[in-house]
């Protein structure tokens, strides 16, 4: 069934990758009716596309400017919804670029099926990735499709809520009749959503056949401060997360990571493999616990200050 699509994406010093998923966006095999970029701080972009013919090559694009202190993971993506007549609208980051010209087709695919509120993107790993960070994806993004349902939650826990607004799609009807997003949060506004979905009845698919370039080797100190905001919107929703741990998944990542490293004879990068899962599980647990922190140790331990004041 044909569908209106748009594609909203959030940026914040976006650079030339930016400009690559443009130029994918504008050859897929099904059309794009507009695509809503939600820009944090508009002399970062007007950096990047000043003398250029952004404006003229793009013509179906509208930019909404907001400051960095406006901006919210929930709130801003919400805004971009809004400005969207659409049936379907899809969420992306300015770094995830697609890997062919069939994302679109392929995502309005997983929303065909039955009662399906969401379809999320597989995420391949960059070729300049470390080997962690390539196993990693695959980890989290494998080559099987799936649908999970509320009957998942008893038997994988955290992962039947796994969707990421890199690269995910969303029925608008199923969207407005659950609220959009969580008005205000930190971070993980894709997993509240998807929880909220399932709960309510609905799927979540993941489509491998929609894929997206998307990969980050963080520093240790980033992966901190992530997984910091992580712990902090986990604790301050209980209805979403309470009595479904999460660490059993984040072990069972290392080993399997660190067998990955050894059977691939890189055994040069389990040291680095282990001392990142410290700082992110030493992240983690404090964002869990951030109530029981002086307010300027949360403020230097997030990753978004902003949040905060």
């Amino acid at each position: 069934m044909a569908r209106k699509v748009d594609v909203i994406i959030t940026t914040y010093k976006p650079d030339k990758k930016f400009l690559d998923l443009m130029d994918k966006l504008a050859n897929q095999t099904v059309p794009i009716q507009q695509i809503i970029i939600m820009n944090t701080e508009q002399k970062y972009f007007d950096r990047l596309t000043y003398g250029t013919s952004f404006s003229k090559d793009y013509k179906n694009v509208s930019v909404k400017h907001l400051s960095k202190r406006e901006y919210d993971h929930g709130r801003t993506r919400n805004s971009g919804v809004r400005l969207s007549d659409a049936e379907v609208f899809i969420m992306m980051t300015q770094d995830a670029v697609p890997a062919d010209e069939h994302l679109v087709e392929e995502l309005l695919e997983g929303l065909e099926q039955e009662n399906v509120a969401v379809a999320y993107a597989r995420q391949l790993a960059e070729s300049s990735c470390s080997e962690a960070e390539k196993f990693t994806r695959s980890f989290n993004y494998p080559e099987e499709k799936s649908v999970k349902t509320k009957a998942d939650i008893d038997t994988i826990g955290i992962k039947a809520f796994f969707c990421s607004n890199v690269c995910a799609a969303y029925r608008r009807d199923i969207f407005d009749a659950l609220g959009g997003f969580v008005k205000h949060t930190i971070f993980n506004e894709d997993m509240i959503y998807a929880a909220g979905a399932l709960r309510a009845g609905y799927g979540i698919a993941y489509q491998p056949e929609a894929k997206v370039y998307h990969s980050h080797d963080y520093t240790n100190g980033e992966q901190f401060h992530r997984n910091f905001d992580l712990g902090v919107s986990q604790a301050q929703h209980p209805e979403v997360f309470s009595g479904i741990p999460s660490e059993s998944e984040g072990i069972r990542l290392v080993k399997m990571t660190i067998a990955h490293l050894k059977a691939e004879k890189k055994t040069a990068q389990i040291p680095g493999v282990i001392v990142k899962s410290g700082f992110k599980y030493m992240g983690y647990l404090l964002g869990k616990n951030y109530r029981k922190l002086p307010g300027k140790m949360v403020v230097k331990c997030s990753s978004n200050k902003e949040y905060w004041s």
